[in-house]
């Protein structure tokens, strides 16, 4: 259209404009306005007329019902009139002449109209509540960030509540929210027996166990401790991984290794011999930076290194390296969330463990480092409260690899002014775990420098946490 000359864009605008529209133009759409209007009118104008036949049959109808609600109005009212004329406050009543029985019987006798008891009559009355239909039933889901999760709904369930079950479920790994009412259950959850919460706390070293006496103890001792003789030298790792945890980010990752040498411990009836071998250190694509120790070890290249030093009764550490954060795996990921609802302060930890650690986390401690000393502490599940320190301390004897996420909740009250939000309280996490396994966390492994030969034996490697923190 705009290749066009200037007058036949301006003669052709209105059809432009109703081809752009999708829109007809009034000529085409007058006359369908004008048979719409004239059939209108003939509509309204329309009239007709009953027959007479079926205007008679209606008038018979209509003069048997009204002969037949009057003949009953009149039988009611003469019924009525006759029991007012008997009644006589004075009089005796035929129902005392009736035997005890037959009055008895005759409270229970059906209506011989209805064909209805009693019992039915008293119950017709009842109004029954109906069910809320199933779109009331249903929870809401919230998808507001750090409180995603559904909330409200009815369900209905024969077993008993308990703190547990009242908190609502989370179905993502960083999903849910909470609230103030979430902590206190519909009753009372029966408090144990003991010294109000400091059975916790240990007052004194248990008692020893008693062992038997002669040739039995020495059984017990030989079982319980292992005497091995070490074969030849012995190689492993021990890793230290840090991280922090901003709510559901990672603000920072790092993880240093150590690599330890323990020879065969020296003999001091004959001469000594140095420990000499070589060995290669696979899995190096994620290592930042390799350090060695000059006067024991030196490097070969293509990740050979050759080892040499004399006896010692200790581990010696003989190389340090630090990973990538990109490269670090995390063995746990855990979530802080805090929330303010009037002066009470309710805080969740959310913790999950890597699917792809060989083995699960056992004994793994988490540490809640509250701003204040409460007057009032509710949690969920059971710690241990140090009042010193004012920690909330939870022990957990594993965790699984694969499952649900894990909550540990605390509630306390706050004395705060209305208009503070809260933002500024310091509420931190601590994380602390160790392992022991056949692979080390970052994938490192140990092998001896040519195949079928057996220079050093690699034992069990170990890992733990540094500073793992959540905020």
């Amino acid at each position: 259209m705009h290749g066009d000359g200037i007058a036949k864009m301006v003669h052709s605008a209105v059809h432009t404009e109703s081809k752009i529209r999708g829109a007809d133009t009034w000529g085409n759409v007058e006359p369908q306005a004008v048979d719409h209007e004239a059939s209108v009118g003939a509509f309204s104008n329309a009239s007709f007329e009953l027959p007479s036949e079926t205007l008679q049959a209606g008038d018979e109808v209509a003069a048997a019902t009204f002969s037949q609600q009057g003949g009953e109005e009149k039988d009611s009212l003469g019924k009525a009139d006759e029991t007012e004329a008997e009644k006589d406050p004075f009089a005796a009543s035929d129902r005392i002449n009736k035997p005890p029985e037959e009055l008895l019987i005759e409270g229970f006798k059906k209506d011989k109209d209805s064909g209805l008891s009693d019992m039915s009559k008293a119950l017709a009355g009842l109004e029954i509540t109906s069910l809320p239909p199933a779109a009331a039933t249903e929870a809401t889901q919230i998808t507001v960030d750090g409180f995603e999760g559904r909330y409200g709904g009815v369900e209905f369930g024969t077993g008993g509540s308990t703190l547990k079950d009242d908190f609502e479920g989370h179905n993502s790994a960083w999903g849910g929210g909470l609230d103030a009412s979430e902590f206190v259950g519909p009753k009372k959850v029966p408090k144990d027996l003991g010294l109000g919460g400091l059975e916790f706390i240990n007052t004194s070293e248990p008692p020893p166990a008693a062992v038997a006496k002669g040739g039995d103890a020495d059984k017990i001792v030989d079982m319980l401790v292992q005497k091995t003789q070490m074969k030849g030298p012995e190689m492993y790792i021990v890793e230290e991984i840090g991280a922090e945890f901003r709510e559901s980010l990672l603000a920072r990752v790092g993880l240093k290794g150590v690599v330890y040498l323990k020879t065969v411990p020296p003999k001091p009836s004959s001469d000594n011999t140095e420990t000499e071998f070589s060995f290669k250190v696979d899995g190096t694509a994620g290592v930042k930076r390799f350090v060695v120790e000059n006067s024991k070890i030196s490097s070969l290249g293509n990740g050979l290194f050759h080892v040499r030093t004399p006896p010692s009764n200790e581990p010696m550490p003989i190389m340090k390296y630090s990973l990538l954060p990109r490269m670090t795996p995390l063995p746990i990921r855990v979530r802080l969330v805090k929330r303010l609802s009037g002066t009470l302060l309710s805080i969740m930890i959310q913790y999950a463990s890597n699917p792809d650690l060989p083995v699960p986390l056992n004994d793994v401690t988490i540490v809640l480092k509250l701003p204040v000393d409460p007057t009032l502490l509710k949690v969920s599940p059971k710690a241990v409260w140090n009042r010193s320190e004012r920690e909330l301390k939870w022990h957990i004897d594993e965790i699984p690899l694969k499952g649900d996420p894990g909550r540990l909740r605390a509630r306390l009250p706050l004395e705060i002014d209305d208009d503070d939000d809260g933002s500024d309280l310091e509420i931190v996490g601590y994380v602390k775990f160790s392992a022991i396994g056949k692979q080390s966390l970052s994938g490192i492994c140990l092998g001896p420098a040519s195949e079928g030969k057996t220079d050093f034996y690699e034992v069990d490697h170990r890992y733990a946490s540094g500073v793992y923190i959540c905020n």
